[in-house]
């Protein structure tokens, strides 16, 4: 089986505003040896199922365990919930934690420690708990060094990647190809369309 080995990297760059075609590298599974590899696929017919090279996907963890990339994979998506963002951004989260924990023996031991505590305050398996009881579990976390680590990697994490832009429709950085006038300006597809009086057609000159 080949699978996409999720790079955290963007280049929105073409300059009619569109996505462009995720360029993510191939790998066998043998060459995945980290410590846990998250893996799973894209739903057909998602957004990013037309922009990616393959329908599987699997991202390499070096420090953590395979549960403990699923356990804040869940944490991320309990914090920040999404229905149509993919599993495959939320696995983004977990490897970037665990890139910062592989560098910092700190920063592995809070985690780890924070998702042992994940785990028993959900009864064993927090990935595997109820929607509900994820939501209780972390919520009693708020404010601890643990939690704020999480949240904070997850603005990052979740956000700034094309699998994000494409789920929410946006073109990428607009500045250095002369603004958003001809690229996306007015394009609110998730609003209704204003009158004319409350947004005018832009001035170009």
């Amino acid at each position: 089986m080949r699978v996409i080995a999720i790079a955290n990297d963007s280049a929105c760059g073409d300059a009619d505003g569109a996505v462009p075609k995720l360029d993510l590298p191939l790998a066998r599974r043998e060459f995945l040896k980290g410590s846990g590899v998250l893996m799973g696929s894209i739903a057909a017919g998602s957004a990013l199922a037309t922009l990616a090279p393959s329908m599987a996907w699997a991202v390499e963890l070096k420090t953590l365990t395979t549960a403990e990339g699923a356990a804040l994979m869940k944490m991320g998506r309990t914090l920040y919930p999404h229905k149509k963002l993919a599993d495959a951004v939320y696995a983004l989260l977990a490897k970037d934690l665990d890139g910062k924990a592989s560098g910092d023996a700190a920063t592995a031991k809070l985690l780890k420690e924070g998702i042992a505590a994940l785990n028993s305050a959900a009864g064993g398996n927090f990935a595997k708990a109820s929607a509900k009881q994820q939501l209780d579990v972390v919520k009693a976390m708020a404010g601890q060094p643990f939690f704020n680590t999480v949240r904070g990697q997850c603005v990052t994490s979740l956000y700034d990647n094309d699998m994000a832009y494409a789920t929410f429709g946006y073109p990428g950085s607009a500045w250095e190809k002369g603004g958003y006038i001809t690229r996306g300006f007015q394009d609110l597809k998730w609003l209704p369309a204003p009158s004319l009086d409350a947004s005018p057609k832009p001035f170009l000159g």
